[in-house]
């Protein structure tokens, strides 16, 4: 491009009007940081520790795990012992718990993402009432409801099924959804709304096809989080379950410690099977999960 083609800059009564220089890229050098690194290398050794040593006694012969050393490596490793544990029940105690924690995490995405989404966008006094009332679930404990729980399921004719479970999982766990949803909603853009809104859309619209999308973030740590406290849950199977038809995980290997009393490898290999499927699902939402937790899942 010759010089006569270059643009030139606008000229006032003043005198022509100077071009902004573009200022400088900075180039950001990384730094080491050893004290950093030693804590994670720490970090990392308490978290990998006791899951190797969990690993390795799983593997070991029931006559060899209290005299070896939990962080040697078996020397003749052996599946047997999770062998035992799949064939004492383990499949229907998986089953029951995938359903519990599926049902509870529906519960609660249904009713909380459109809870949530009222409380941002209607800016009332009495929204806002309910909203803060909501929220004081997050102050009651479950054990201290747990009588009044029990007259009711049994009211209910819902004693000993999994519904006696689900209910009460998903109602302690919507508290903490709403309080992350809420915050998750509030930092998506108001010209968005307004755009939509401009267009004729309803809400109904704007939650499915605005807010569902870039709530992404919340809704994967809503998910995380609900299937965390219905797979781990032991307090409402304990209470509202006695036969071994809607037994879960949790109470199965509670009965395993009675079952497996000195046979401690066959305990340790129902752990880690338990405890795969869940660390699958971090696996999967894991960025969505850190994104929601930081509190940009919105943008």
């Amino acid at each position: 491009m010759s010089h006569d083609t270059l643009p030139r800059p606008a000229k006032t009564e003043e005198g022509p009007v100077e071009e902004p220089r573009p200022r400088p890229r900075r180039h950001w050098s990384r730094r080491p940081n050893p004290l950093a690194g030693l804590g994670s290398l720490l970090w990392l050794a308490v978290v990998i520790v006791p899951i190797y040593a969990m690993i390795s006694a799983s593997l070991t012969r029931q006559d060899k795990a209290l005299g070896n050393n939990a962080l040697k490596p078996p020397t003749d490793p052996t599946f047997a012992n999770y062998n035992t544990v799949l064939h004492n029940g383990f499949g229907h105690f998986l089953a029951n718990t995938v359903l519990v924690a599926a049902a509870v995490v529906g519960i609660v995405l249904v009713l909380c993402v459109p809870l949530a989404y009222v409380a941002v966008r209607t800016r009332t006094v009495w929204s806002s009432a309910a909203f803060r009332l909501f929220l004081l679930g997050v102050a009651i404990p479950a054990q201290a409801v747990v009588v009044p729980l029990y007259l009711m399921i049994a009211k209910l004719n819902l004693y000993d099924s999994l519904l006696a479970v689900i209910l009460p999982t998903a109602a302690f766990a919507m508290p903490v959804s709403v309080l992350i949803l809420t915050s998750t909603l509030r930092d998506i853009s108001e010209d968005l709304y307004e755009a939509m809104a401009l267009d004729g859309a309803s809400a109904t619209r704007m939650l499915f096809q605005l807010v569902v999308p870039l709530a992404k973030g919340g809704i994967s740590t809503v998910v995380i989080y609900t299937a965390l406290q219905a797979w781990n849950g032991f307090l409402f199977p304990l209470i509202f379950t006695q036969s071994d038809g809607p037994r879960v995980l949790t109470l199965g290997l509670f009965n395993y410690v009675s079952q497996f009393g000195v046979n401690i490898p066959a305990l340790l290999a129902s752990v880690v099977l338990s405890g795969i499927p869940i660390f699958a699902v971090y696996l999967v939402a894991r960025r969505a999960l850190v994104g929601g937790l930081m509190g940009v899942g919105g943008k």
